[in-house]
């Protein structure tokens, strides 16, 4: 596709005649390949469950860090992703970031064919999941370019909404190809369960044979005509305001590969610090939220040293962290972002652990390692949350384009501190009793709210976004408050594993919502009041 070297979405003849058609096809490529992103990065919820269920020999714990592992290298990954477009260009940067997703699809399947691989090779395959997180940066910076203000709202609502289907796809389509040998013998022998699994269609009883490894390859179907489809259908926006000093292919690629390597560079050595020796970590025990900061600044820091113009464009870039509505709105979206792509990592394996064991007293102590026969499947029921989370995505930018972006984050907020508090108490119920499938249901409902609540939140901060930056910094500013939230699914994970370790899961949904809370007064203090400064309303 031929670069545009005249792009002006605000102007309305030029929109009707030919801008509109554009835009809407740039929208509908880069949705999949936005989808497949979400969909290999947060593969390992789906995966962790079903190597419990074949009896891989790793606690929960351990599998927890590989949720951990992809979240927190995904998060970092989208803070050059957040950069890309201005320096390469949306259709170079998506065919790249989409292309490399081929990398940790097929390392995961060839890995999963055999339970005694090391923890070590899982958790390579979980950081280079990461690139799919990555991508939603530079997507949804990409878009913002295409369309008049006035849509941005359903315009980005629809690409992260549609593509955070990516969540709900893998949910779905990985369970369902675990079941049939669906790449012939080309895809390696089965592995037989351990303990009962389960699809959305109902339950797999344990001595089933299952091909886990499918949960990687199943990918490769998708990615590689997408690749194509990118490459022959997408535009780079060549104008000053967009991709100024537009270079070919080649050059682009390696500017490219450049700043994610950084990426992957500060996010080992992140996870080194955060993790325990057991799973191949420091032991340090440094906090995670002080390596989290360290990890955003290294980051930021080192992409500043690469040379040239990289330095120049990063260094007109980097204007955006001189506003301080930059900070105030990645706070706002780790509340909606955060929070959605974070129990989408969680959920899964917090189901299994918590309603899947009978909690039973031995000597005045609850153990937690007795099988529930009658507890819910985890992979009948995860992908049901995410869905509606990213279902109602667009529909919280449609109602933020009409009714003010604020008073919609404001409404969510409010929300969800009010049902993580009550899914703390059903969560502490479930965990101290014989019989935890008995909380399972009131546990699912909350939890049911708290996607649909963070989905229309993340319409809605958008939309806010839109209405306080100049064009120039949306792109940007839409890019680096999605990698502030994309910790979300290194954070949630990691704070889950660790209060289900100390038998407290309820600890962590009290501590999400304290910092709900503050939410709730930043939106108000910032965007909600009519004395604001950017009153929104």
């Amino acid at each position: 596709m031929a670069d545009l070297k005249k792009w002006e979405p605000e102007n309305a003849s030029f929109w009707e005649k030919e801008g509109k058609a554009i835009a809407n096809r740039n929208l509908w490529i880069s949705i999949p390949s936005l989808l497949c992103g979400f969909a290999v990065w947060m593969q390992w919820s789906i995966i962790t469950v079903q190597m419990l269920n074949l009896g891989f020999p790793y606690q929960a714990s351990d599998l927890f860090s590989l949720t951990a592992i992809a979240g927190l290298t995904g998060a970092t990954l989208r803070i050059p992703s957040s950069f890309l477009i201005r320096l390469c260009g949306g259709r170079y940067t998506l065919f790249l970031t989409t292309s490399l997703l081929m990398l940790p699809s097929f390392g995961t399947g060839l890995a999963l064919q055999d339970p005694s691989t090391p923890l070590w090779v899982f958790q390579l395959m979980a950081l280079l999941s990461g690139i799919g997180g990555g991508n939603f940066a530079a997507s949804m910076s990409n878009i913002s370019f295409f369309f008049p203000r006035k849509q941005q709202g359903l315009a980005l609502g629809l690409n992260a909404g549609l593509g955070n289907f990516g969540v709900t796809t893998m949910q779905i389509l990985v369970p369902l190809f675990m079941t049939f040998a669906a790449f012939g013998s080309i895809g390696g022998d089965p592995l037989t369960l351990k303990a009962a699994s389960g699809t959305l269609i109902g339950s797999i009883p344990a001595g089933t044979p299952t091909w886990i490894q499918n949960a990687g390859y199943v990918w490769l179907l998708l990615l590689v005509p997408l690749a194509f489809v990118i490459w022959f259908g997408m535009n780079n926006i060549n104008t000053d305001d967009v991709t100024p000093r537009l270079t070919g292919p080649a050059r682009s690629f390696s500017i490219i590969i450049a700043m994610m390597l950084i990426g992957f560079l500060t996010s080992a050595v992140g996870l080194w610090l955060i993790l325990p020796s057991k799973v191949n970590g420091s032991g340090f025990g440094i906090p995670k939220e002080l390596v989290l900061v360290l990890v955003l600044l290294a980051t930021v820091m080192l992409l500043k040293l690469l040379p040239g113009a990289i330095r120049a464009s990063l260094d007109r870039q980097y204007k955006i962290f001189n506003n301080k509505h930059t900070w105030v709105m990645s706070v706002l979206y780790v509340m909606t972002f955060g929070s959605f792509i974070g129990f989408s990592a969680a959920f899964p394996l917090s189901i299994q652990v918590i309603f899947g064991y009978s909690h039973i007293s031995v000597d005045g102590v609850i153990t937690h390692t007795t099988v529930n026969p009658g507890g819910p499947s985890a992979l009948t029921y995860a992908w049901i949350a995410p869905f509606i989370g990213a279902l109602i995505r667009p529909v919280g930018g449609w109602i933020s384009d009409k009714f003010g972006g604020a008073l919609v984050t404001q409404l969510c907020a409010l929300a969800l501190v009010i049902l993580s508090l009550i899914a703390a108490y059903y969560m502490r119920l479930a965990y101290q009793s014989v019989h935890p499938e008995q909380y399972f249901i009131p546990f699912f409902l909350l939890f049911l709210g708290m996607f649909a609540a963070s989905g229309l939140g993340n319409g809605s901060t958008f939309r806010t976004i839109a209405a306080v930056f100049p064009k120039e910094q949306a792109g940007p500013v839409l890019g680096w408050t999605s990698a502030v939230a994309g910790y979300g699914a290194f954070y949630i994970p990691q704070v889950f594993g660790e209060q289900i370790k100390a038998a407290t899961p309820e600890y962590a949904m009290v501590g999400f919502a304290a910092f709900y809370g503050v939410c709730v007064f930043l939106n108000w203090w910032f965007y909600l009041r009519k004395q604001g400064e950017f009153y929104n309303p």
